[in-house]
């Protein structure tokens, strides 16, 4: 039975990224926000089907792109990943509405940075420098 109320979906342009509280907003684009279950297949004998159970959890990896700025947090993060003292961070990806209101948010934890990418630069193009992230994260939970 219809209640008369309208669900919208929410906009995707209005969003934040926090790492350990600290809210860095000036991304341009964040994607890998989904998770994968194994499937164990399990026959038994004379079964003519087999059974199907639920294995290992996988989370995709986070993929951050922004416009390349001065602030170099994000590239000194994963440099030190490459010197081998990784740092582990848990942080937020959260969604607002065109209000500035928090409609949803999910959490990821024990993350760090596996891939860095600089712009592409081209001497005939009119556009902006564009930096990308990649963070593995060992959870990643919408929890609102």
């Amino acid at each position: 039975m219809a209640n008369g109320i309208i669900n919208e979906p929410y906009a995707n342009f209005n969003f934040l990224v926090e790492l350990d509280g600290i809210t860095r907003a000036s991304f341009h684009e964040c994607t890998g926000f989904n998770s994968s279950v194994d499937v164990i297949e399990y026959s038994e004998g004379g079964s003519l089907s087999s059974m199907k159970l639920p294995g290992r959890v996988k989370y995709a990896n986070i993929m951050l792109k922004r416009g390349m700025t001065d602030d170099m947090e994000l590239y000194n993060w994963h440099l030190s990943v490459v010197q081998g003292q990784i740092q582990r961070k848990n942080g937020s990806i959260l969604l607002l509405d065109r209000a500035g209101n928090l409609v949803a948010r999910w959490d990821f934890t024990q993350a760090w940075p596996t891939k860095c990418d600089g712009p592409d630069l081209n001497a005939e193009d009119n556009k902006i420098a564009f930096d990308s992230f990649e963070i593995a994260c060992t959870t990643l939970t919408r929890v609102q």
